[in-house]
């Protein structure tokens, strides 16, 4: 989930201090450093200004698009295994989003070097990540049909929110555009032949479904996200909004593995409005850079 780290005019205190906390949540302690490295240092990268990338990954539909891809995700036993492993996200959560909220912005918006680098160091983690599920299959994090898994759910998570939340929606030629740029991301991670149009997305997640599960890794994984996330209480109902918007986004065949409703009218009248409520409000947030201060 990454913060639209460009700049714009300055605002009321209150939405400056609510950036500055946004930012600072997701950007971790060396975000403004990373901030100022990702943007002013000179060279090519790797997309395009008017590239959709761009416009999709800077967008507040981000926040639901990355908790649905984490939940999504869950599904493949193997994947969810090393999760629960090796990613300490309960231990450390915000340190794993402020991760690949970093991996994000230097990938998407930073110079072609700085994005190698990037992906080198994933890639040096993932060599390392080795294990076996409860059931006894071996795993290992740097497998490329893993990574294809990975990199389908989120891709296709991130697109489902931008469309649905996002200020400026896709055209469907911008929707494989956006695709054909995250392949890109996806190819150098290690993936093999990553879809680059909305049908091969499609397809290929179609593909995974006969290997996908509900474990009880990944129900237990989902009640952290969704009902117990590490967030003070005043934070919480916000939060909440954007967990229902997340559920909401699923597949209706990914629900039930994870013991989640199929509530159609209620995510219609409900968890779709709030979910549109809250990402409006982060957008108004983070229409600036946070102060010098931040980090």
């Amino acid at each position: 989930m990454l913060p639209p780290w460009t700049a714009s005019s300055g605002g009321p205190r209150a939405r400056d201090r609510l950036g500055d906390a946004l930012f600072s949540r997701v950007a971790g302690p060396s975000g403004a450093e990373n901030r100022a490295r990702i943007h002013e240092t000179p060279g090519p990268r790797w997309f395009a200004p008017d590239d959709p990338i761009r416009r999709v990954h800077g967008d507040a539909s981000m926040f639901v698009g990355g908790l649905s891809a984490l939940l999504l995700q869950s599904l493949h036993p193997r994947a969810m295994a090393a999760v629960e492993a090796h990613s300490g996200y309960r231990g450390d959560p915000w340190g794993r989003l402020q991760r690949t909220s970093t991996f994000l912005a230097f990938t998407t918006y930073g110079t072609a070097e700085d994005a190698q680098l990037a992906v080198d160091g994933v890639r040096a983690v993932h060599a390392r990540v080795r294990g076996r599920t409860p059931d006894g299959e071996p795993y290992r994090a740097d497998d490329p049909h893993l990574l294809e898994w990975v990199h389908v759910a989120e891709v296709d998570s991130f697109l489902r929110a931008h469309q649905r939340f996002g200020a400026q929606p896709l055209a469907e030629d911008e929707c494989d555009a956006y695709i054909a740029s995250a392949a890109r991301v996806g190819s150098a991670l290690g993936v093999l032949g990553p879809p680059r149009t909305a049908a091969e997305l499609a397809q290929r997640i179609h593909a995974f479904r006969p290997e996908l599960r509900g474990t009880d890794a990944a129900r237990a994984a989902a009640r952290f996200i969704l009902l117990d996330p590490p967030l003070p209480w005043p934070a919480r109902p916000p939060y909440a909004m954007l967990a229902a918007a997340a559920v909401a986004l699923l597949p209706d065949w990914a629900r039930a593995p994870l013991n989640l409703p199929l509530l159609p009218r209620a995510e219609r009248w409900c968890a779709t409005p709030a979910g549109s409520a809250v990402t409006v409000a982060i957008r108004w947030a983070m229409r600036r850079p946070p102060s010098s201060s931040t980090g």
